[in-house]
């Protein structure tokens, strides 16, 4: 979503490479280009210009740092500024009340009934005991959906079919959950195309009836400046507590996320990140700003690392590959372990730079496909014994594949390389090792060879040979010792 901001972002930094200091010349230069690239985000005009001015003014009382160049000191105060500009600090859900009761609201078509679900999902995995209540009585078939939903992350769902009356059925849900034991009540209110007086009487009568401890306001991330329009609306209206923002992993330019907390006021709490029931993360204004600004997000990658891997294996991993004898089951092992936490495109995005090979063939969710059936293909002594795959081995299972001989040759060679690369490699190797365990952090690691060179961040060079290209890393030479020749004597 941010992808385009953050090039545009980073091209401002590098404008500022071969300067000794910020001067107001510089920072004028810069600060032009962070304007246009907010404005080209769909962040609100008047925010961006509060914004850039803030930035400014932050550059111009800024002390010089030895050691620190102009666009490391920018990127610092930008990052800082993105931050407060989002919220500065998370914004967790009020689960003071018994049960906690948590109201759903938004436009038709935001994804209300979807993030309702992804929502008691999340609270099921943190022991919240959430109930769903379908609310909405005029869509057709949004309780069957919510039922259909609930079922599949196994969440009970109360429902009444009999009345239309929504502030009823609301306070009937909250007394049934009390006497179950519930301690989260998730209420999925109907929506409009548009704000209207009906919804916005009907709602205030379901709040009066309840009254709820969160009033989330789910919205799209797509609609850039109208998102923020719509959260203002409700906010007057209904008092809204928090945003669920949604859809925040496709093509939106991000100006809602970052205009949102400014002109409403309203934190944003939940992000939707993918289709997925898991797909929802809470929002952190810190990490996101350190995202924008190609930073990564090392923090949420350990954290989803932690929910998916089971530290026993993991550690079983880390022994077999300081052995050496990290194999093709590990490596299947680690692929399934990749698509749970999203698949390649999403880990990559978190770690610094990573956002740049996320495009490369090499990380497409097709080529990790074709390794996969690669590897199915082996037999269990090819599997165990890499080193045994020769020609006509390699021949069988291209046919068996439906890959070719090169396909073969090369994940065998890649293979071979990542094994390597996992027991030498640098900073991010060593770090994407160390989390996920081996063989998926070494890949990653040799991937992130690939870049040549850091940002002008203070993020270290990564030079060498990237996982999609092992042919291209070659082993450092070995110095040749010069052996002082003796004089002979007379």
């Amino acid at each position: 979503m941010f992808e385009n901001l953050t090039d545009r972002l980073q091209h401002a930094f590098q404008k500022l490479r071969g300067h000794g200091t910020l001067t107001e010349a510089n920072i004028s230069e810069a600060m032009r280009e962070i304007r246009a690239a907010l404005l080209e985000a769909d962040v609100n005009h008047a925010v961006v210009k509060s914004f850039v001015e803030e930035v400014r003014s932050e550059c111009l009382g800024a002390e010089v740092v030895r050691g620190v160049s102009p666009g490391q000191q920018l990127v610092k105060i930008v990052h800082d500024k993105l931050v407060e500009l989002m919220g500065e600090s998370d914004a967790p859900l009020d689960f003071s009340k018994h049960p906690a009761v948590l109201m759903m609201v938004g436009l038709h078509g935001s994804g209300k009934t979807t993030s309702s679900a992804k929502l008691a999902a999340r609270l099921k995995k943190e022991g919240r005991h959430p109930m769903l209540v379908a609310a909405d009585v005029y869509r057709p078939a949004a309780i069957d959906q919510l039922e259909s939903l609930g079922g599949k992350i196994d969440v009970p769902v109360y429902s009444d079919r009999n009345t239309t009356d929504v502030a009823k059925i609301a306070r009937d849900a909250v007394a049934h959950a009390k006497s179950a034991g519930f301690r989260t009540v998730i209420i999925d209110t109907a929506g409009r195309l548009q704000i209207d007086d009906a919804m916005i009487m009907e709602l205030a009568r379901v709040r009066q009836m309840v009254a709820p401890s969160e009033i989330l306001l789910v919205a799209d991330a797509a609609l850039g400046q109208e998102a923020v329009s719509v959260a203002d609306s409700f906010h007057k209206a209904l008092d809204v507590t928090g945003v669920l923002l949604t859809k925040l992993d496709g093509d939106a330019r991000g100006g809602a996320a970052l205009s949102i907390r400014r002109v409403t006021g309203v934190p944003i709490k939940f992000v939707g990140v993918g289709e997925g029931v898991d797909d929802l993360d809470a929002f952190h204004p810190d990490r996101m700003a350190s995202r924008i600004l190609g930073m990564g997000d090392v923090v949420s990658l350990v954290e989803k690392v932690s929910e998916e891997v089971d530290e026993e294996e993991a550690k079983r991993l880390a022994e077999k590959l300081r052995k050496n004898a990290f194999d093709f089951n590990d490596f299947l092992a680690q692929i399934q372990q990749m698509r749970n936490m999203g698949g390649m495109e999403a880990i990559l995005k978190m770690l610094p730079g990573g956002a740049k090979l996320a495009d490369l063939p090499e990380m497409d969710e097709k080529n990790v496909s074709r390794m996969e059936a690669i590897i199915r293909s082996m037999t269990k002594q090819e599997r165990e014994k890499p080193d045994i795959i020769d020609f006509s081995r390699r021949k069988r299972i291209a046919r068996g594949s439906g890959t070719s001989l090169e396909d073969v040759g090369k994940l065998v060679k890649q293979f071979s390389m990542m094994r390597k690369m996992m027991r030498k490699r640098g900073m991010l190797g060593r770090l994407a090792s160390g989390l996920l365990g081996g063989g998926l952090g070494g890949m990653m690691g040799g991937a992130m060879g690939g870049l040549d060179g850091g940002m002008d961040m203070g993020m270290p060079p990564m030079g060498g040979g990237g996982f999609g290209g092992g042919s291209n890393y070659t082993p450092p030479k070995k110095k040749k010792k010069k052996h002082k020749k003796k004089r002979k004597r007379k």
